[in-house]
């Protein structure tokens, strides 16, 4: 059972990671990688809403697993995120590269936070 909700929530947050990406991608003209930067940020975001529900006694461990691990797992990209730094760096954009790393982890995290004391606000 488990593994079924983890598979619907991916099965959601994958497409909806490539066609965000695109979309934003698509409204600037940069090689900064602002589609990756968003869905990440919003990741981040739904995941600390969702981890202070779950604190709060909001969110069901079945919850967790859909959202969670599968929908923000599936949403959020990692790899993608290290393969842009690297290729911005490589390509000769090395500002670009590091702007992503410091934006990208300060963004996640302030969402990150920003969710759990909206959670805490709703639930807490």
């Amino acid at each position: 059972m488990n593994w079924l909700l983890v598979m619907a929530g991916a099965m959601v947050g994958a497409p909806l990671r490539f066609l965000t990406d695109r979309w934003v991608q698509a409204r600037h003209d940069t090689v900064f990688p602002w589609g990756t930067f968003v869905v990440n940020t919003v990741g981040s975001l739904i995941l600390g809403l969702l981890t202070g529900a779950a604190a709060a006694g909001a969110a069901s461990s079945h919850v967790q697993l859909l959202v969670g691990t599968g929908l923000c797992g599936a949403l959020t990209t990692y790899s993608t995120f290290s393969y842009e730094t690297f290729r911005l760096a490589a390509d000769g954009a090395r500002g670009y590269a590091a702007l992503n790393v410091a934006a990208s982890v300060l963004a996640a995290l302030a969402a990150a936070f920003t969710g759990a004391a909206a959670a805490r606000a709703l639930w807490g």
